[in-house]
């Protein structure tokens, strides 16, 4: 991909949306996942930008990321790296990005009173994040944005229960039933989620939306960071579920949210209609296993309501 990019032209973005010169001397490729191509870029003055690549069609999922990020730094509650610009080049998309020197979550991740305090700090800032409200007491978001690649819907809902089944479980379901997923007992599922969230009417807190290990990380001075998110104002055990799904954080993690925001009573429960969400997004995005565990999933949850 990066032998047709028009890297002049990128480098003529950052200079228009920074206001100081900035050409391209050196760009290193990093590790992006599989969605996007994601290059360290900089200058001979050392100025550093993270840039993510894709098809110009997708330009829209790196508006909707560079408005989740900007939304979330507003905040000044929880570090996240800053967007620079964005826009298309030629058959390209691109997302520039302040670049942030970060350290791998296994080298936060041990036992060590600084380790524990940088995951403490961690949770206490995202509670930070979910105590922060809107004129809008509304779930939803002003876009639809994506999780992965898939889409993710947020037209505006003043109803909890309603804006997940619809916009959340629903949706999924509808794209597994295209995909030839085989879920007997979704119907009843649908009926039953105004009853597992009967008499919770949680705040609009924004959230991150996509709050795995992957996710994360932290500056080399034990900052905590999130990005790639799939913003969105829901119900804030949203993301405190996900952390849970592979694997959970470090108990320190958990202590330090419960310090700021402790959660609501029932929670062990709607976390796995939450983490359901997830399930059937990785179904379909990859298959295979996925179809089994959000049915064992459904079932848990149907002998609940």
């Amino acid at each position: 991909m990066s032998a047709n990019i028009q890297w002049r032209e990128i480098s003529a973005q950052i200079t228009r949306a920074t206001g100081e010169p900035f050409e391209i001397s050196d760009r290193q490729s990093l590790s992006g996942g599989c969605i996007n191509q994601v290059y360290l870029i900089s200058s001979r003055d050392r100025d550093r930008y993270l840039i993510k690549l894709n098809r110009a069609a997708l330009i829209e999922m790196f508006v909707a990321e560079a408005t989740g990020l900007s939304e979330i730094a507003a905040t000044a509650t929880i570090r996240v790296p800053v967007p620079i610009c964005w826009g298309t080049v030629g058959e390209h998309s691109y997302l520039v990005m302040e670049y942030l020197d970060l350290v791998t979550n296994a080298a936060v991740g041990g036992a060590s009173p600084k380790e524990n305090r940088s995951w403490r700090e961690m949770g206490r800032n995202l509670a930070r994040l979910h105590q922060y409200r809107s004129e809008r007491q509304q779930f939803g978001w002003q876009i639809d944005n994506t999780i992965g690649s898939t889409p993710q819907i947020n037209t505006w809902n003043s109803d909890w229960a309603t804006f997940f089944t619809n916009n959340r479980i629903g949706y999924q379901l509808q794209l597994a039933r295209q995909r030839g997923g085989n879920f007997p007992q979704a119907t009843a599922l649908l009926a039953a989620i105004p009853r597992l969230l009967a008499d919770y009417q949680p705040p609009p807190a924004l959230v991150h939306g996509d709050l795995w290990s992957g996710n994360t990380s932290f500056t080399t001075t034990g900052t905590p960071v999130i990005f790639d998110p799939a913003t969105h104002w829901g119900d804030r055990e949203v993301d405190l579920a996900l952390t849970e799904l592979f694997g959970g954080f470090p108990a320190a993690f958990y202590q330090g949210y419960d310090e700021i925001y402790p959660l609501d009573p029932g929670y062990s429960q709607r976390k796995n209609l939450y983490n359901l969400y997830h399930i059937l997004n990785h179904y379909n995005l990859f298959g295979g296993s996925y179809q089994a565990q959000a049915n064992r999933t459904i079932g848990i949850l149907l002998r609940l309501a």
